[in-house]
């Protein structure tokens, strides 16, 4: 390829991009009433930078090859401060993943990634990965950075290449761009892979959910989705652990669940998003769900509709893990909530809906009933209740 014809491609490559992130994304209409998907995913590989991804050097690369290749992007923390930012898990060809800042003026298409990944600082104990990133805006003034810190488990059999041990990676910012990292949180639970920062102090502490588990995947005596408390960010230590949501025998949430981004402060309690995860025949399916706790205790739980709320539709079934929704971050514009989840660990997307439908939704939808049998009597009572309506309406 003569230099000519590199510049004409390098040239092409961005144009081809450009048309690719100014594609105004489509608002869905909506399935079920409670929020609005939009036809294409906000953030996916092809849309990290050209010069991410190729040496645009014609003396070091004169074919036009790509060095550093990129996978997929999802599992995308958010925050809004100017604008709306995702702070999105990018991983490799290599497999890594790293955190990139991506912004948009809408929240919904025409996200653009900074010109470089965030350079997290390493611990004594260095990461070999880091992912999931929590974005908190507490109350004492700090953008917490709260990730799932990754690394080789030492006690490992020899030749076990897979095993690994998971804590909670603490770091903390004004801007997004330079990080100050903390210690990794502890607990007295054997690993914490999905912690969540709560954005304000109770009793005079940092609170933090937390998922107690025993190993890398398994939840195995973990309960389910936790609470304590943290006299310090530096360090976060919890002693004692409460579950705010169990996990439940035939349920979306029987293998584990976890707390997606911060809760939502409501007029009428916390708003959370969590992922629940089943077994099925052909693997392990992620949902999301939501449920409220109170105001005042907001480890106890007040409302809890029952099954799923976002769950894998169409393409968003396909991926590197299949059958997989998964959320760490939303925002609250107004009574607007943008929820940025992801796809079968591949891609990153957003729905929107508004407090007040989600407010109804947690407090009026009913909540699982357990069994089959009364399964059926809850719909009964809403088939009665209908058809007395339909007979007043005249339908």
């Amino acid at each position: 390829m003569d230099r000519a014809t590199f510049t004409k491609r390098v040239q092409e490559l961005f144009r081809q991009q450009k048309k690719f992130i100014e594609c105004p994304n489509l608002k869905l209409e909506s399935k079920n009433g409670i929020y609005h998907r939009y036809k294409y995913p906000i953030l996916e590989a092809e849309h990290a930078p050209i010069f991410w991804r190729y040496d645009l050097n014609y003396a070091t690369n004169p074919h036009l090859l790509e060095r550093l290749g990129i996978n997929c992007v999802f599992n995308s923390g958010a925050i809004y401060l100017d604008k709306f930012y995702i702070m999105a898990r990018v991983e490799g060809l290599d497999r890594k993943s790293f955190f990139a800042v991506a912004e948009s003026s809408t929240g919904v298409d025409n996200f653009r990634f900074w010109d470089h990944p965030v350079v997290m600082p390493e611990t004594e104990d260095p990461d070999v990965n880091v992912y999931d990133m929590r974005l908190t805006q507490h109350e004492d003034g700090w953008i917490y950075g709260v990730f799932c810190t990754e690394r080789k488990d030492p006690q490992a059999a020899k030749g076990d290449l897979s095993s690994a041990t998971a804590q909670g990676g603490i770091a903390r910012s004004r801007d997004l761009v330079t990080w100050e990292r903390l210690p990794d949180f502890r607990s007295r639970s054997p690993q914490q892979r999905n912690l969540v920062l709560h954005p304000e102090f109770v009793d005079g502490k940092y609170a933090f959910y937390t998922r107690p588990q025993d190993g890398f995947i398994d939840a195995g005596s973990g309960g389910g989705i936790g609470w304590g408390l943290s006299e310090s960010m530096n360090p976060a230590i919890i002693e004692d652990e409460i579950i705010v949501d169990d996990r439940q025998y035939h349920t979306i949430k029987e293998v584990k669940n976890g707390l997606g981004p911060a809760p939502l402060k409501t007029e009428h309690g916390w708003l959370h998003l969590a992922h629940g995860v089943r077994g099925t025949a052909a693997g392990l399916r992620y949902t999301l769900y939501l449920f409220m706790t109170a105001l005042d205790e907001p480890w106890r739980q007040i409302y809890a509709p029952g099954g799923y709320f976002i769950a894998p539709e169409g393409d968003e079934r396909i991926g590197d893990v299949a059958n997989v929704t998964f959320s760490n971050g939303w925002v609250r514009r107004g009574d607007e909530v943008f929820i940025y989840y992801a796809s079968s660990d591949t891609r990153q997307h957003v729905a929107t809906s508004t407090i007040d439908k989600l407010v109804d939704y947690c407090m009026r939808t009913p909540a699982d009933a357990g069994r089959s049998y009364a399964c059926v009597q809850q719909r009964i009572e809403l088939i009665e209740g209908n058809l007395q309506v339909m007979r007043e309406l005249g339908i």
